[in-house]
């Protein structure tokens, strides 16, 4: 290498070979692909959450129509006893008229004196408002002669219209709907007879039928995704981690111990659909449990998750150093003391964090779950534990596989929102991961 001085200064530089300006080069493109590599997927990630954003923020909102309804006993309970059983005689088209005289003295007492005009603006509200308005007197026979503000849910075209997926003319092509009905609707919004607001009623009300998208809610499947988890943690936590300390800590080295970390090992990467094949064989057709059951789901869950539990824990245990295990037993402590009062402590923030991200991979399984069932319509809520756990029951990825499967574009705005729950629900369990990890860290 040849030196090059510098006149003005005095100072020594050495001259840059060519091998040194090529290893520059390329590590100056390393750097450039990897900041593009950066951006293209955050860029990625923007355009996923900005379309599941635009579709599914909408589904947090409602349309209602806001009507007095004169519960008339004369209909409703003309024994005048006040039997439970007599008034559940009354189906739901003995509450549609109701409804509708309803609806009329509303538009009456707001300025609208056209019988048509009421004829038609009972057909703006949802075919569920009879059964809401049934189980609201069946839930307290003691209201009825009373008069009584409902906030009746609006037909599912009605409340496209407000959030942009029905037009006037998409309008004039759809048999469900018509320009008229558009028009009518707007009048009812100014009367202040119509409203757009938050709903409640998505985290909190069962599925629906295909008629009825604007009453399907996340409620079951909110809460058979709860039972699942519950029974995930009771069951992979424990086991996971006792299998995890024996293996790491107490268990031989040879051929049998081997073979199981490699079953372990590939246990992992076992795609989800065939623990769903092993849950059906398993526990429906050999043990009997009932199809679309929690109780199903969390076992079928579980046996997925533990491997994820088994090797994060071991890791975490791995990480622990040596030095800690010899001072312990060197004062005097048993194997099984120096484990579970300084081992244990010490890896309790990876374990917890390779929990919490299984529990979390768990909650987003789809597969398992429709081979064993829980792709059923269900409409009734799960009992309280222990008994809910063998009821039907619906889980939230499920949910979103079924709402995208219905052919009205109402449900697929419902799918994108409870995605977003889904995503909600994932994120808050990777914060707590990150917190208790941090919570319980310890240097040494």
């Amino acid at each position: 290498m040849t030196d090059a001085i510098a006149a003005t200064t005095g100072q020594v530089k050495p001259a840059v070979s060519a091998r040194t300006r090529r290893r520059k080069a390329a590590e100056s493109r390393f750097r450039r692909l990897g900041l593009l590599a950066v951006i293209l997927g955050v860029l990625a990630l923007v355009g996923l959450l900005t379309s599941i954003l635009t579709n599914g923020l909408s589904s947090f909102r409602q349309t209602y129509i806001t009507m007095e309804i004169y519960l008339d006993p004369g209909i409703l309970d003309k024994q005048g006893n006040r039997e439970p059983a007599e008034i559940a005689k009354v189906t739901t088209f003995g509450y549609a008229p109701l409804i509708k005289a309803s609806l009329a003295k509303a538009m009456v007492d707001k300025g609208f004196d056209s019988t048509m005009e009421a004829d038609a603006a009972a057909e703006l509200i949802s075919k569920e408002a009879p059964a809401i308005l049934r189980r609201f007197v069946l839930a307290d026979p003691s209201r009825i002669g009373e008069t009584v503000e409902f906030d009746m849910l609006a037909s599912g075209r009605i409340d496209g219209y407000y959030k942009g997926r029905v037009t006037m003319a998409s309008a004039e092509l759809d048999r469900n709907t018509s320009p008229e009905q558009l028009r009518l609707a707007d009048e009812l919004k100014q009367a202040g007879i119509l409203t757009t607001r938050f709903n409640w009623d998505f985290f909190t009300a069962p599925d629906a039928s295909d008629t009825r998208p604007e009453a399907a809610g996340l409620g079951v499947a909110i809460l058979g995704s709860a039972y699942m988890m519950l029974i995930v943690l009771v069951l992979s936590l424990p086991i996971g981690v006792a299998a995890s300390i024996y293996l790491e800590e107490f268990a031989p080295r040879n051929r049998f111990t081997d073979l199981i970390e490699v079953n372990i090992a590939n246990l992992a990467a076992v795609p989800s659909i065939v623990f769903g094949i092993l849950g059906l064989a398993a526990f429906i057709n050999f043990v009997g449990l009932p199809q679309s059951a929690p109780i199903v789901g969390g076992l079928v869950l579980t046996l997925m998750t533990l491997p994820t539990i088994i090797i994060a824990t071991r890791a975490a245990l791995k990480a622990v150093p040596p030095s800690i295990r010899d001072a312990a037993l060197g004062v005097g402590a048993s194997k099984m003391q120096s484990v579970f009062h300084h081992v244990l402590p010490l890896a309790m923030p990876g374990i917890l964090t390779g929990t919490i991200i299984g529990l979390a991979q768990a909650l987003g399984e789809t597969a398992p779950l429709l081979l064993i069932g829980m792709v059923a319509f269900v409409r009734e809520y799960p009992a309280g534990p222990p008994e809910g756990f063998f009821d039907p029951a619906s889980a939230l990825p499920v949910q979103v596989y079924n709402w995208t499967q219905r052919g009205d574009p109402a449900f697929v705005e419902r799918a994108s929102g409870a995605i977003i729950v889904l995503l909600v629900f994932l994120l808050v369990m990777n914060l707590v991961a990150v917190i208790l990890r941090r919570r319980f860290e310890r240097r040494w």
